[in-house]
């Protein structure tokens, strides 16, 4: 008997013509992952068979891929009811007291047997061979899936969860908005689970803001990076304009205007980098700039698509999901970026879009927003003594 780890696609399933494609971009980022283990796939249009010889490492590695429905470590078997009823007794010896049923997934027709008649039939070899076995086809504490597919036979209890979502690439990029703070680095992984590979944009105001609030940036894109591999920072150096805001603009608007410029900039370096959508945190009502008039009164300055994947989520949530991301903790060290310096006592929380546009006619923001495009710091954490990040 081998053990070899299946990969199960899921939501990959219903894409059809498409699914080539899907399972293509899967392989590939499945590769990535894989790099340094010796190992080898075959994958056909529903599972993806890794052989290895060190499967743990190789489950603990794709449990960060995007696409993956389940992973499983199973037993391959030469194509036999006689090597399937052997190693089905093999896998039990282990278990011989407790509730089970057999699921059978018979995708080889030409096999002998139906799918009912090999389940029947293996659970009575099991009953015979450990009588302390019974059947529980509800509430099984075993489970033995059996999958016979054209050349072998698969035989496993087991089922890691995979993560979902479709793997990432398949959708084009995005770029996220990435702060510092809890809320953007949850969107940038939702955004990542549904296939979309991002680059992430941060501005920052030295002296105001610090290198070390960078590095807390860099840091949680490290932790992105364990689920979009190509991911890079693009570092906007934004004094220029936020220190002209802050000269020239009515207090209560401050917020606004500088989401307005980060908006502007934003879309320029989307486009420069091929992004299809711009990607940010943002959950309606949570500060000031996030109401409804904010947004709309914002997001008016570009043509671009804006996603927000934690609109609708409460706090809570979005901090569960951190805390599972591992992002949290990073997230909540106490380094002020863009968003948190400057900040007005009253922002104003229904602004008026004549009003943004007559205020930023006081400065001479395109002459600044080129210049901050231009002489911005694309960053790629890999290793960050050997670029020298910091």
């Amino acid at each position: 008997m081998k053990e070899v780890v299946i990969v199960k696609y899921g939501e990959l399933t219903t894409k059809k013509g498409n699914r080539n494609q899907f399972i293509n971009i899967l392989r590939r980022n499945v590769d990535k992952k894989l790099i340094g283990l010796d190992y080898k796939i075959f994958a056909n249009k529903v599972r993806m068979f890794i052989e290895s010889n060190d499967n743990d490492e190789v489950i603990s590695r794709l449990e960060s891929v995007f696409g993956i429905h389940d992973l499983v470590l199973a037993y391959k078997v030469q194509l036999s009811y006689e090597n399937i009823a052997a190693t089905s007794i093999e896998i039990f010896k282990d278990i011989k007291e407790a509730t089970f049923k057999v699921n059978t997934n018979r995708a080889n027709k030409n096999f002998l047997m139906d799918s009912m008649e090999v389940s029947r039939n293996i659970g009575g070899v099991l009953l015979e061979e450990y009588p302390n076995l019974k059947v529980d086809v509800k509430n099984p504490e075993a489970i033995l899936n059996i999958e016979i597919r054209d050349d072998y036979a698969y035989l496993y209890t087991n089922n890691n969860r995979g993560l979902g979502g479709y793997p990432v690439g398949v959708q084009g990029k995005g770029l996220l908005m990435l702060s510092g703070g809890i809320d953007s680095p949850v969107a940038g992984y939702l955004a990542t689970k549904r296939g979309i590979s991002l680059d992430a944009i941060y501005f920052e105001a030295i002296p105001h803001t610090s290198l070390m609030a960078r590095k807390k940036v860099l840091d949680l894109m490290e932790i992105l990076r364990n689920y979009n591999y190509k991911i890079k920072l693009h570092v906007i150096p934004f004094t220029e304009i936020q220190e002209a805001i802050y000269k020239n603009i009515d207090h209560e608007y401050l917020i606004t205007i500088m989401r307005r410029m980060m908006y502007r900039i934003s879309e320029r370096v989307a486009l420069e980098i091929g992004a299809k959508i711009i990607v940010n945190g943002e959950s309606i009502g949570q500060v000031a700039s996030q109401t409804l008039e904010s947004i709309g009164v914002i997001n008016e300055v570009v043509k671009m698509p804006v996603l927000r994947p934690v609109a609708c989520l409460d706090k809570e949530e979005i901090i569960a999901i951190a805390k599972k991301l591992g992002s949290y903790e990073t997230s909540i060290l106490p380094y002020e970026d863009c968003c948190t310096v400057f900040v007005p006592k009253h922002p104003v929380i229904k602004p008026v879009l004549e009003k943004c546009i007559g205020y930023e006619e006081n400065i001479d923001f395109e002459d600044m927003i080129e210049r901050a495009v231009l002489n911005r710091l694309v960053l790629n954490t890999e290793s960050k003594e050997k670029n020298n990040l910091l």
